[in-house]
């Protein structure tokens, strides 16, 4: 059997490899795992419908399915936490608002990367026979959960993972490996909230449906990211000027004050228009200018049609009366989503001046969806009319 590996030498290595937080922990099913099913099985998953499939389900009840032979897991944590912009930039009405954590370069690539190196490293360490896997978001973890188990930090009522000592501006990543340790981390506190509720009631949408569970279906960062075609009319002109990802829950959360600015500096924003972009811009994109602009960014996950789709309801929230003429433009858009919520942000931009155009869009369009999109629009205006 080979002989233990050594929690400190691996620590000291993920550090070395630029990772800010490092926990060990056996390779066991999240303690959390009948709170997955029970959330999966109220619909509070959305459209993420990859979530409840067989076989991930299988990878939490046995991480031997994700890795055989898994024996730890090894969790680490990369600040992303970068100086702060003016909030008039950020709550400019002109511009659209993009989570903090998606300013600069996608993290899943450069971190999985470094786990990768750290893996290399671990076999090199233990022995040809050590087998290990990089995890970032896309394997079937827990990673939260587990890294609590591991040290990491506590869960919050915003259901985000919450260190003592830097808020929660940190990506997570997992090594799964065959190896055994000398030591192992102890679990974090199951909670450190008390009494305060302050990300629940900031919640714009109330996504929250009681403390520490997440209704994805309402999350400013679901519909902008996950969430493909129509966005709720009601939850519309809830959005604020968000067009992808959402801080709200982090920034009102009082253990922010201790996030630590990050030495990665390919997570700055380089400009304002990396954080804030002009919605006008936005509404520009063709995928082409999509391509170009967001390339090796996180927002290569949400595609051109759903920024663009995004910015049409922001570009109404803001009241951006200057943009109506490409709202129009966007009604001939080759995007089904995008004609119906530029024809819903027009008619809440010009009132019944914008009739006539969507009854023109509506009687050429061809998508049973978005004809219905825009039959709702014009049937709000009409009450309006009244």
């Amino acid at each position: 059997m080979t002989r233990p590996g050594s929690a400190a030498r691996i620590k000291a290595q993920a550090a070395a490899l630029g990772f800010n937080l490092v926990g060990i922990t056996p390779a066991a099913p999240s303690p959390h795992l009948l709170a997955l099913f029970d959330w999966l099985a109220a619909g509070y998953h959305g459209a993420m419908e990859y979530l409840a499939r067989p076989y991930r389900l299988a990878r939490h009840r046995d991480l031997n399915v994700l890795l055989p032979g898994a024996r730890a897991l090894v969790l680490v944590g990369l600040d992303y936490h970068a100086l702060r912009l003016p909030p008039e930039a950020l709550n400019d009405p002109a511009r659209g608002r993009i989570a903090t954590y998606a300013w600069g370069a996608d993290y899943h690539r450069l971190m999985t990367q470094r786990l990768k190196a750290l893996g290399l490293w671990l076999k090199a360490e233990a022995g040809p026979e050590s087998f290990s896997k990089p995890c970032v978001d896309t394997s079937a973890l827990l990673e939260r959960s587990h890294a609590q188990q591991a040290g990491l930090g506590f869960t919050g009522k915003n259901t985000l993972l919450i260190h003592p000592r830097r808020g929660s501006d940190f990506f997570l990543g997992v090594l799964a490996t065959t190896l055994a340790f000398d030591e192992y981390d102890q679990p974090g506190a199951a909670s450190l909230c008390g009494r305060c509720a302050r990300c629940l009631t900031a919640c714009p949408t109330a996504a929250f449906p009681r403390p520490y569970v997440l209704d994805a279906r309402r999350c400013i960062s679901y519909l902008t990211i996950e969430h493909p075609g129509w966005l709720d009319r009601a939850l519309r002109p809830l959005m604020g000027n968000w067009v992808f990802g959402c801080d709200v829950c982090q920034e009102v959360c009082p253990w922010q004050r201790f996030a630590i600015q990050t030495q990665e500096t390919a997570f700055y924003p380089g400009e304002v228009e990396r954080a804030a972009p002009l919605l006008a811009d936005l509404l520009a994109l063709t995928p082409e200018r999509f391509a170009e602009r967001f390339a090796g960014s996180a927002l290569a996950r949400a595609g051109r049609d759903q920024l663009v789709r995004n910015a049409c309801v922001a570009t109404a929230n803001g009241g951006q009366h200057a943009l109506a003429p490409q709202l129009a433009a966007l009604l001939r858009d080759p995007a089904p989503p995008v004609r119906g919520h530029a024809g819903w942000a027009l008619a809440r931009l010009q009132g019944p001046a914008a009739a006539p155009a969507l009854e023109a869009t509506l009687a050429v369009e061809s998508d049973p969806a978005a004809a219905e999109d825009l039959r709702q629009t014009l049937a709000e205006l009409a009450i309006i009319q009244l």
